[in-house]
């Protein structure tokens, strides 16, 4: 959420990689260290945005950006590579 309301570049992202045959989204955030929150997911996300609800909480993958201002949109950036490992 707090990606999605920031302007680019000045708040982490939500990147999805492929680790090892693991999808993996995951955010980079941390002002003096930096800070790691991943999940690993079942399969590889199709879509290309996370519609997330400020009302409930409530998220679902979407191809494309709504027009519900109740809503925020959060983008899915995919890797080709990144240069840390995770812990699995």
């Amino acid at each position: 959420m707090y990606a999605a309301e920031s302007p680019l570049g000045l708040a982490p992202m939500l990147y999805h990689v492929k680790h090892g045959n693991q999808d993996i989204l995951f955010i980079e955030s941390g002002s003096l260290n930096t800070v790691i929150n991943y999940i690993i997911q079942d399969t590889e996300p199709t879509n290309k945005w996370i519609e997330l609800k400020r009302s409930t909480g409530e998220y679902t993958f979407v191809d494309k950006v709504g027009n519900d201002s109740t809503s925020l949109h959060i983008p899915i950036l995919k890797l080709e590579k990144c240069t840390f490992s995770f812990p699995l």
